[in-house]
C-alpha cells in the first residue's frame, strides 16, 4: 500500500496549469499499480487558518504537562494536517509562484505542519545542532508554474525564486530530502516558450509516475 498526500495550492480551478498537471500525474501514478491511494488536501481554494498566539502557546506547551481543552482546540486543525502527512509515504504539492513565493494557502499549510515534537525535534541544550527531523523516508514532488522564465537553478532570475527553494528548505527541515521539482515557465507570456515548457513538464511527470 502506497499513499500520496496531494496538497493542491492553486487558488484557480480549471484554468490552473499546476492543478491540471498534478491531477494528470496522480491519475497516471495510480494506474501503475494496485493499492495506490491519494489523500487530498485543498489549500488553494479552501482557507487554511493562520497560526495564532494561542496556537504557538499550545504547540510549545511543556511536553510533560497536559494541554488544556482550549489548547487542544487551537491545535485541532494542525493535528489533522500533521496526521495526514505522517499517514502518507509520498507528498505532491502544486504551488504556482505568486509574487516570487508560494500562494498564501501553501504557506499556511506549512505553518500548520511545522510542529515541534511532531515533525521536527528541538533540543535547546544543543545549540550547535538543536533540530532533529522526524518525518523520514518519504519522497516529495513539487509542481510549480512561473509567469516568466529563468527561475530554475542557474537561471537569470533564480535569485528571485522563493517558491520551490523555500519548500525544499521546510521539507528538509522535517526530514523530507528526496524532493523533485517540475516547473512550467512563461505562464504569463504564453506562446511557443510556454507551450514547450508545459510539454516538457508533461513528459517529466509521465516518466516520474513510473518510479515515484
Amino acid at each position: 500500500m502506497s499513499t500520496i498526500l496531494s496538497v493542491q495550492g492553486s487558488p484557480r480551478g480549471e484554468r490552473s496549469h499546476s492543478r491540471r498537471l498534478q491531477e494528470a500525474f496522480l491519475k497516471a501514478w495510480q494506474a501503475r499499480g494496485e493499492g495506490r491511494q491519494v489523500l487530498r488536501r485543498e489549500v488553494g481554494r479552501v482557507a487554511i487558518a493562520p497560526v495564532t498566539e494561542g496556537w504557538i502557546a499550545a504547540a510549545f506547551h511543556p511536553e510533560n504537562e497536559e494541554r488544556s481543552e482550549v489548547m487542544k482546540a487551537d491545535l485541532a486543525l494542525s493535528d489533522r494536517l500533521v496526521d495526514e502527512l505522517l499517514a502518507s509515504d509520498r507528498l505532491v504539492i502544486s504551488a504556482p509562484m505568486y509574487n516570487f513565493g508560494v500562494p498564501s494557502g501553501v504557506k499556511a499549510w506549512v505553518d500548520q505542519v511545522m510542529r515541534v515534537r511532531r515533525t521536527f525535534g528541538m533540543d535547546l541544550s544543543n545549540p550547535a545542532n538543536p533540530y532533529t527531523p522526524l518525518v523520514l523516508g518519504r519522497k516529495a514532488l513539487i509542481i510549480t508554474t512561473r509567469g516568466d522564465h529563468g527561475y530554475g537553478p542557474g537561471g537569470a532570475n533564480a535569485h528571485m525564486n522563493h517558491a520551490d527553494p523555500y519548500l525544499r528548505l521546510v521539507l528538509g527541515h522535517m526530514g523530507i530530502t528526496d524532493v523533485t521539482v517540475v516547473a512550467v515557465e512563461d505562464d504569463e507570456f504564453g506562446g511557443e516558450g510556454f507551450q514547450q515548457s508545459y510539454q516538457r513538464a508533461e513528459r517529466a511527470l509521465a516518466d516520474l509516475a513510473e518510479t515515484f
